[in-house]
């Protein structure tokens, strides 16, 4: 059970949902996890399935809940993979959100009266666990799958809280973060940890195989070198426009610290108005990508002087979702995020 499909937020346009998909690529050693806690009988309540976005985490949970649900109290499956049969019965339902003891905590779609939700709200928790207060429909598990807990607002997340802390009977949490850190500690330290990580070319290549993209051999090769690790980043740089605003934005980032205003102003422009929103992520994806690759090359220069970066970034994502918040012009702020690298890279250099 969970909320209508809808317009869904955490759907790419034109391609499956991660919940319809049968077949895993990559990831072994959390699968064989999963399986061996299974077999054992000692599988954890809670799992916080943590990494970067689009590598496969909502997918490997809704494995789980399909493998889970379609035990219906027998044995665990034979065999190292999560994959499954289509056509069984549990595997149907889960993809269509249509199976009684599945709970899906996410961000609710758009309707025609309401824009889809920016965060989970305390109302769609609540609602959604009473689930739990009745016995599986089979005498099988009952599973939430939580995507992600990124978006639950605070009292979302200790709602969550109350049901983990005294979880119930043949009862699995698999609960998605692309930041696990920030995750309530109280829900962290209640959970075991299974990082999944960024997908090798090798793999996102077989992931965008078995979806028939339509785009030639060099654009696939291009938008797979564009990915960093994710399958997701992937499929949405195979539109020519989107790896165009990758490459620029790339190109102003090598520059630093030497600032090509106009190239930055330019920029700016681009992703200035509610049209740019989809562009505007892009851009932010690819500076922080930049980031991470740079403090990651630095690691061996010591803490204070990365801290000159590491400062900037946390300023950035401050003023990101400000300008958010009061939907105010992006054009200053993509500026000052040029400035702000910049004289970062400079203190770092003279650190």
């Amino acid at each position: 059970m969970s909320d209508e499909a809808g317009d869904e937020p955490d759907r790419l346009a034109g391609f499956p949902h991660p919940r319809e998909a049968t077949h895993l690529v990559g990831h072994h050693d959390a699968q064989a996890a999963i399986l061996e806690g299974l077999r054992q009988g000692k599988l954890h309540h809670a799992w916080l399935i943590g990494g970067p976005e689009g590598i496969g985490k909502a997918t490997f949970a809704y494995m789980v809940a399909k493998q889970l649900l379609g035990l219906k109290g027998g044995p665990a499956p034979a065999g190292d993979r999560l994959d499954v049969d289509p056509a069984r019965q549990a595997s149907r339902l889960v993809s269509n959100l249509a199976h009684p003891d599945l709970v899906v905590l996410r961000r609710q779609p758009a309707t025609d009266k309401k824009a889809a939700a920016t965060m989970i709200a305390v109302e769609t928790v609540r609602r959604a666990l009473d689930v739990f207060a009745s016995t599986p429909s089979d005498g099988g598990w009952r599973v939430c799958v939580v995507d992600s807990a990124d978006d639950l607002n605070a009292s979302a997340a200790n709602a969550l809280l109350k049901v983990l802390e005294e979880p119930p009977a043949r009862a699995i949490f698999l609960i998605i973060a692309h930041q696990p850190g920030r995750v309530l500690p109280t829900i962290r330290s209640r959970s075991r940890k299974l990082t999944l990580r960024p997908l090798a070319e090798t793999e996102i290549a077989a992931v965008l195989d078995g979806l028939d993209v339509d785009a030639d051999s060099a654009t696939i090769g291009q938008a797979i070198a564009l990915a960093d690790g994710s399958a997701r980043r992937a499929i949405s740089r195979l539109d020519p426009e989107t790896a165009a605003l990758i490459g620029g934005t790339r190109g102003l980032l090598a520059r630093l610290p030497d600032v090509d205003i106009p190239g930055v102003l330019a920029m700016s422009d681009q992703l200035a108005g509610r049209a740019a929103e989809a562009d505007f992520a892009v851009f932010m994806e690819t500076v922080e990508d930049w980031v991470r690759h740079v403090l990651h090359a630095n690691l061996a220069a010591g803490a204070h002087r990365l801290a000159p970066l590491a400062e900037v970034w946390d300023k950035t994502a401050r003023a990101v979702r400000e300008t958010d918040a009061l939907n105010l012009d992006r054009r200053p702020l993509v500026l000052s995020i040029f400035q702000d690298l910049s004289e970062a890279v400079s203190r770092m250099r003279a650190a």
